[in-house]
C-alpha cells in the first residue's frame, strides 16, 4: 500500500532581513520533499523581533488558520527553530501539527539512519533538543508549594525532574554505547593506518554529487556494483560514512571516504552528534570538497561546510575544492583552472584523479630495489602495491624500480642499490 505524503504549509519569519533567507526558504522546501511532505502553502513574516508567545506576529496567526482552513494542511513547517511553549501555543491557536526545522533534519536523520553508531548519534540528538523542550512545555504544570524536600512539592515538578533524569540518564546509557563503537571504529582505522595507504575525504554541502563521485571511481577501479553507495537526488542521502580502497592503474591506492552531508543552520546537537562519524574526516591525508556549482548558492553552501569543518577540527587538512554538475550549466561561465567534473556524465573524472594524486603521492620516493629470489613474499608484495617503472629478472634475484611512499621505503632499505 503507498504511502499517502501529509499536506503541509511552510513558515518562515526574517527576523532583521537575515541574510540569505530566500535560501534557506528553498532548503526547507527541499527537507519537507524528503521527509515526504506536500507543500500545499506557503506565508512569510518579516519581523525586528521575535514574538514569545508565538514567534510569529499575532496577527498572522489568524492568517495562518485561515491558510490551514483553506489547503486542508495536516502539518505546519517553520524554518525557524522554536521553543517548547511557542510549539505548543501555536498549536492550541490554529489546531494543526507544529514543527520547526530542527525537528524535521531530526526526522530525516531517524529514518535514514542505517548502522547502529548512526542511529544512536541521531537519538542522542533528538534527546539533546527535547531535554530543554520538555522543561518549556511543564513549566505551566504545578509548583503549588515553596517547601523543601520531596513531600510539599506540586507533581509538576516531579514529573518534570523524572522526565528530565530520565532523558539524562538515556543519554549517558547513549554516549557510553557510542564511545565503545568509537574504541572499535579506531582499532579499524590503525590498521588501515599501519598499511601507508593515504585517507581522502569527500565533503560538501548535502546533495552536491559526493555518492555519484565516489560511485564514479568504484565503477573505474574497482567495477563491483555492490561497493557502490547509496545516491539519490535528495538532502541527506548519505549518513553512514563509506570507505573504500581505489586501487588506481598504476598499483597506487588510497581509501576513499564518503561522509555525510553539511547544511546550513544544522543543529548544533547534530553537528556535536555526529562528531564521531565526522572523525575519519578530521583524520583525512586530503579533503576533497564537492561543489554543486548548478545550485545559484554554490557559494554560501562552500562557507557552510568550511564553517562545519571548522567546528570539527577539520580546517588545517589540505583540501582541493571540485566543482561537479557542470552538464547543468553553460560552460562558457566557468574559469577553466578549477576542478570541473560533472560525476553523473564521467566528465572530468580524469583530471579529479590527477589532482587527488597529486597531492596524496607528492611524498612518493623513487628508487632501484634488488630483491633475492628467496624473498618471495616480498617480490609478490612489491608487484601487487608499489608502482612499478620498470623490472628486470637476473641471475640471483629481480631488480625493481619504483615509487613507494616514505614508510615503504624505510622497510625495503636493505635491498636499495
Amino acid at each position: 500500500m503507498m504511502k499517502m505524503r501529509k499536506r503541509g504549509i511552510i513558515v518562515g519569519i526574517n527576523i532583521n532581513n537575515k541574510n540569505n533567507f530566500e535560501e534557506s526558504i528553498i532548503e526547507l522546501k527541499n527537507l519537507c520533499i524528503a521527509c515526504d511532505i506536500e507543500i500545499v502553502g506557503e506565508m512569510e513574516q518579516n519581523l525586528k523581533k521575535i514574538n514569545p508567545t508565538f514567534y510569529m506576529g499575532s496577527g498572522k496567526i489568524e492568517e495562518l488558520r485561515d491558510l490551514i482552513e483553506e489547503m486542508n494542511a495536516e502539518i505546519i513547517v517553520f524554518n525557524n527553530e522554536l521553543s517548547a511553549s511557542q510549539i505548543k501555543n501555536i498549536e492550541e491557536e490554529v489546531k494543526c501539527s507544529i514543527i520547526d526545522r530542527t525537528a524535521l533534519i531530526l526526522d530525516i536523520f531517524a529514518n535514514r539512519a542505517k548502522t547502529r553508531e548512526a542511529k544512536l548519534q541521531v537519538e542522542v540528538a533528538r534527546l539533546q533538543y527535547e531535554l530543554p523542550r520538555l522543561i518549556g512545555a511543564n513549566e505551566n504544570l504545578g509548583r503549588q508549594s515553596g517547601g523543601v524536600g520531596t513531600k510539599n512539592r506540586g507533581a509538576g515538578e516531579t514529573k518534570l525532574e523524572l522526565d528530565r533524569r530520565r532523558i539524562e540518564d538515556r543519554i549517558a546509557s547513549l554516549n557510553k554505547e557510542l564511545e565503545i563503537l568509537k574504541y572499535q571504529r579506531n582499532t579499524q582505522k590503525n590498521k588501515r593506518k599501519k598499511s601507508s595507504i593515504p585517507n581522502v575525504a569527500l565533503v560538501g554541502y548535502t546533495n552536491a554529487g559526493k555518492s555519484s563521485v565516489m560511485n564514479v571511481l568504484v565503477e573505474k577501479f574497482i567495477n563491483k556494483e555492490d561497493k557502490k553507495v547509496f545516491e539519490k537526488n535528495m538532502l541527506f542521502a548519505t549518513l553512514e560514512t563509506y570507505v573504500r580502497n581505489i586501487k588506481l592503474h598504476n598499483n597506487k591506492s588510497f581509501l576513499l571516504y564518503d561522509t555525510v552531508g553539511f547544511v546550513g543552520d544544522l543543529p548544533h546537537n547534530l553537528v556535536k552528534a555526529f562528531r564521531s562519524t565526522l572523525e575519519e574526516v578530521c583524520d583525512a591525508d586530503l579533503l576533497v570538497h564537492i561543489i554543486d556549482i548548478s545550485n545559484p548558492n554554490y557559494k554560501n553552501q562552500i562557507d557552510v561546510t568550511n564553517e562545519t569543518l571548522s567546528q570539527i577540527g577539520a580546517d588545517n587538512i589540505p583540501m582541493i575544492y571540485v566543482y561537479n554538475k557542470i552538464d547543468l550549466i553553460d560552460l562558457d561561465k566557468l574559469d577553466n583552472n578549477k576542478i570541473l567534473i560533472s560525476a553523473k556524465r564521467d566528465i572530468g573524472i580524469d583530471r579529479l584523479i590527477e589532482s587527488i594524486c597529486e597531492k596524496v603521492f607528492e611524498d612518493y620516493i623513487r628508487f632501484k630495489l634488488k630483491i633475492p629470489y628467496s624473498e618471495g613474499k616480498m617480490i609478490s608484495n612489491i608487484m601487487e602495491n608499489a608502482t612499478i617503472l620498470d623490472s628486470e629478472y637476473i641471475e640471483d634475484g629481480v631488480i625493481f624500480n619504483i615509487e613507494f611512499s616514505e614508510k615503504e621505503y624505510v622497510k625495503y632499505k636493505q635491498y636499495i642499490i
